[in-house]
């Protein structure tokens, strides 16, 4: 333990530090703030979501060294909102203050190749695959690689950066397409459905899990996660398997912070990983609304040396992501979406993220519509669904 930690707890009044500017960085300064905290921001963007809630905007790029300087002095802890954060940055935070997660396990996250070689040696399973950095890699794959899915090793998300290949020919095609960058060709497994693991874990080795949400994609985009306690024993060898191997994960990457491991079920029941997010995850937002403590009050309380809290699912949940898209009418045009009807379901709770412009696929906000069982939460999150023009099955 470093001398930064024996510091710890870090008092209230105290400031914390976020390296993002997005809306989990913005949900993370709602949660700091709660507990007494003044947060302090560094993004590049003017008018970032996190940045217009914070104590403090420092605007500069994520890896200026004045600005990292001044963060660093000025917070007793710092902590990040999206995985693709230098990890050069983190550890020249880590200089000056506690910062979670480490630079070093974000490097591994941050790179696909590096992310699955590490997964497989933690002894957890995942898809077949090979890492592609020439074309000769791919004309060299096994055959049970395909059909499959190309991924640049790095800075994709919500289904960038990603196409699916059915021969080698469509392989090669998709690398060229993706300039060459270092890729890892996956194999297409028979899904049944797809869940993921939100956990915290502190300084002390203390670490908590929240029920595993159910979740469903839509063009490489999170459009449903569904959570129910009631199913927690049905399900109780699956999610348990799922919990050790999160568990073990972040045990071995040395990981302080919000962790989520997303994985694939597949038809046979078996599980594998997919893949990790070193930060708090889309599909935990049903905790604010539906748990004891939220996934960014165990941010904040990781970064402080607080305990952890609880992560009891107090209410079943079925979050609705809301995209840019629903901004749009079929001519294209703008308009408003009927918010006034959303809020006429009294277990809907509407998190908007203050995003000026709302574009196609962005993300602007999410519903969590929550219940006493599940089939509660599924009727008014149908009913929400039918207000917005949302699918929802």
């Amino acid at each position: 333990m470093t001398a930064i930690q024996h510091s710890m707890p870090v008092p209230p009044g105290s400031w914390l530090g976020m390296v993002g500017g997005g809306q989990l960085g913005r949900m993370f300064c709602h949660a700091a703030q709660s507990l007494g905290y003044k947060v302090a921001v560094l993004d590049p963007a003017a008018g970032c979501p996190a940045g217009g809630v914070a104590d403090r905007h420092i605007q500069a790029a994520y890896d200026d060294p004045t600005a990292l300087e001044l963060l660093g002095s000025l917070c007793a802890a710092v902590s990040t909102e999206f995985e693709n954060v230098p990890a050069d940055s983190l550890r020249r935070l880590a200089r000056h203050c506690a910062v979670s997660p480490s630079g070093d396990a974000v490097a591994v996250v941050q790179d696909r190749i590096l992310e699955k070689a590490f997964i497989t040696q933690a002894g957890v399973p995942v898809a077949p695959y090979c890492a592609v950095t020439d074309r000769s890699h791919i004309a060299q794959a096994p055959a049970n690689l395909f059909p499959g899915i190309l991924k640049a090793a790095r800075l994709g998300y919500d289904g960038k950066g990603q196409a699916r290949v059915t021969s080698r020919e469509a392989a090669l095609e998709a690398f060229d397409a993706f300039g060459g960058v270092p890729c890892v060709l996956e194999a297409m497994l028979p899904l049944a459905d797809e869940i993921s693991v939100v956990m915290a874990r502190g300084y002390d080795d203390a670490c908590v899990v929240y029920t595993p949400a159910h979740n469903e994609h839509r063009d490489g985009i999170l459009a449903v996660s569904t959570v129910d306690p009631a199913a927690v024993q049905a399900r109780q060898s699956l999610y348990a398997q799922a919990a050790q191997a999160a568990r073990r994960i972040a045990g071995q990457l040395d990981y302080r912070g919000v962790l989520c491991v997303e994985f694939f079920i597949l038809d046979d029941g078996s599980l594998v990983a997919n893949e990790i997010a070193p930060r708090p995850h889309n599909s935990g937002h049903h905790t604010i609304n539906a748990c004891v403590s939220s996934q960014f009050d165990q941010q904040v309380r990781v970064m402080t040396g607080l305990p952890l809290g609880s992560a009891h699912s107090h209410s079943a949940s079925v979050m609705l992501n809301i995209l840019g898209d629903l901004w749009f009418d079929a001519a294209g045009q703008t308009r408003e979406p009927d918010w006034a009807g959303v809020l006429r379901f009294d277990h809907a709770h509407l998190h908007l993220y203050g995003k000026a412009e709302a574009r196609k696929g962005r993300k602007m906000g999410h519903i969590t519509v929550t219940g006493a069982t599940l089939g509660q939460a599924r009727e008014q999150a149908a009913g929400v669904a039918r207000v917005l023009g949302l699918a929802y099955s």
